[in-house]
């Protein structure tokens, strides 16, 4: 087997292991394409894993960096995701300050969170996940030139679900993503929403996060038109799952500090299923 061919072997690995509900919409794309989401999974999760792991500092993500600098060089360090990932990057012509975006979204994890406004939270959602998705969209293939800024607000939209979903748990973390501002006004505390007990303050405090969301999500649809129809139905996928969590969400008047609100198997399994039928349709 070819370090290449091992790489991608070892991305796959990973994503099938970790992506949850990215991973499902992976199995709807062409192979190539597949393997090369893959790929770039399996780099946001060292990402990720850096930034959360027990001893995770700075020093270690800016070692992070310097591998990713020179892999893109041409030098290829010891971890298996780079002759993968670098194929991905230099084959649908990624540039490279999403990878450098990616990183810093994860390093400002490390430090205390604070968020005061919108403007603050868009920030933090653009790094942690519109970059991922305006990764994706060159894999999936666009000429659309609408294309990049709806699949910034994609990003920004599956990033609020998840804050919303994990609003108790981020909070007896010690991560608040929820904006100061707004819960000044609602007279929410972080000890309020980490008792467990989701009050009505805390509900309407989420709730117009939710609002929120629901308005990017509406503003991206249209992105998946303009994707290669190859990668439609993928992406239908993933913004189908991540739209159904909100409305489980919202459909539990957000009720989300006693325990994680999630979709089961079998509801993704099903939306799978309707993503390989549009794919299979002339």
């Amino acid at each position: 087997m070819t370090e290449l061919a091992a790489s991608y072997e070892y991305s796959v690995a990973v994503a099938r292991a970790r992506a949850k509900n990215f991973y499902y919409s992976f199995l709807v794309l062409p192979e190539q394409k597949r393997l090369a989401m893959c790929a770039v999974y399996a780099f946001m999760r060292e990402c990720d894993d850096l930034s959360d792991e027990a001893g995770a500092t700075r020093e270690r993500l800016a070692e992070w960096r310097g591998q990713l600098d020179a892999a893109l060089a041409g030098r290829m360090g010891t971890h298996k995701v780079w002759p993968a990932f670098v194929d991905v990057m230099r084959r649908y012509e990624i540039p490279a300050r999403y990878a450098h975006e990616m990183i810093d979204g994860v390093s400002s994890d490390l430090d205390p969170r604070h968020v005061e406004t919108f403007d603050d939270l868009y920030r933090y959602c653009y790094l942690v996940a519109s970059v991922v998705g305006l990764t994706t969209i060159h894999i999936f293939g666009f000429k659309d030139q609408r294309a990049p800024l709806l699949a910034e607000r994609c990003g920004i939209a599956f990033q609020l679900t998840n804050i919303i979903r994990d609003a108790g748990e981020d909070a007896r973390n010690g991560r608040l993503y929820l904006q100061a501002e707004k819960m000044r006004r609602f007279d929410v505390t972080t000890e309020a929403l980490s008792c467990g007990e989701t009050t009505d303050a805390v509900r309407q405090l989420l709730a117009l996060e939710g609002q929120r969301a629901r308005a990017y999500y509406d503003e991206a649809r249209p992105l998946i038109g303009m994707m290669d129809e190859d990668s439609r139905p993928a992406l239908w996928a993933l913004m189908e799952i991540y739209s159904r969590l909100l409305r489980r969400i919202e459909g539990r008047g957000y009720d989300v500090l006693p325990g994680k609100i999630r979709l089961s198997s079998a509801e993704k399994s099903g939306v799978l299923a309707r993503a390989w039928v549009q794919r299979l349709l002339p």
